[in-house]
């Protein structure tokens, strides 16, 4: 006795979702860097900080956390400046390396989410 089996493979369903699952994922993981980043940005006025943005690219699948002051870079790199408690320099550098792997579990979670 022969028996059949018939197989719909919706391949582009299915990379659909995942882009949308990982492009939301990266606007989530951004937003989480942002948080961490705002924690240790250093504070004045308060100007730099709120400068914070997340963005995201969901054609390229990039995100970017980005501080827009005509200061931001050197507050970021200058290692001799003298920042209040909890705040420093590497400001964005320090959150991102430390939350790699939430980043990379954020993502991950989207793109499983997406395709159930």
């Amino acid at each position: 006795m022969t028996k059949s089996v018939r197989i719909r493979w919706n391949g582009a369903a299915i990379k659909g979702a995942a882009h949308a699952g990982a492009a939301r994922g990266l606007r989530t993981a951004a937003e989480h860097v942002l948080t961490e980043s705002r924690r240790v940005v250093p504070i004045e006025e308060g100007t730099l900080e709120r400068s914070g943005v997340a963005s995201v690219d969901e054609t390229n699948l990039r995100a970017a956390v980005t501080y827009d002051t005509p200061y931001a870079v050197r507050q970021h790199e200058d290692l001799t400046l003298r920042h209040d408690p909890g705040r420093k320099a590497k400001y964005l550098e320090d959150p991102l390396t430390r939350e790699t792997g939430t980043v990379h579990e954020i993502v991950s979670a989207e793109i499983r989410r997406s395709l159930r």
